[in-house]
């Protein structure tokens, strides 16, 4: 802890105060550097994820979420509530999204699978009746 020098007169020297208000510069400088750094790693990773399988973001978006509470917690406060409970709500609703899309592309793919199966019938039953 630094402590102010006090002059015979009763007031505090400049130059603590000055060294106080650069320690703090820094400390919000090079914050701000992780925090930067930490988004740009997890855009990087968000979109390699999308590019290679899209049911992976739900997964990443909660783990992130779970991480950057507890080193950002004191920081927030009472705002880390809403936000996490707003990020997992997202993250389960594009899971939701995510399983209709796999489901209805299964249910397309079966329906082609039965259309060709039944025109292979028919096509079996013409040349048999026609014999």
């Amino acid at each position: 802890m630094v402590k102010a020098k006090h002059e015979g007169n009763g007031s505090t020297l400049e130059a603590t105060a000055e060294s106080l208000e650069a320690a703090g510069t820094e400390a919000v400088a090079e914050d701000r550097g992780d925090v930067v750094a930490t988004i740009a790693t997890v855009a990087v990773v968000g979109v390699a994820a999308a590019a290679f399988e899209a049911a992976l973001l739900p997964g990443i978006v909660v783990g992130v979420a779970a991480v950057a509470v507890p080193r950002y917690l004191p920081q927030i406060g009472a705002a880390i509530n809403p936000l996490f409970r707003s990020t997992v709500r997202g993250a389960y609703k594009i899971g939701q999204k995510t399983k209709e899309m796999v489901a209805e592309a299964h249910e397309q793919v079966h329906d082609i699978v039965a259309e060709v199966h039944a025109e292979g019938d028919t096509a079996k039953t013409a040349a048999t009746s026609g014999n």
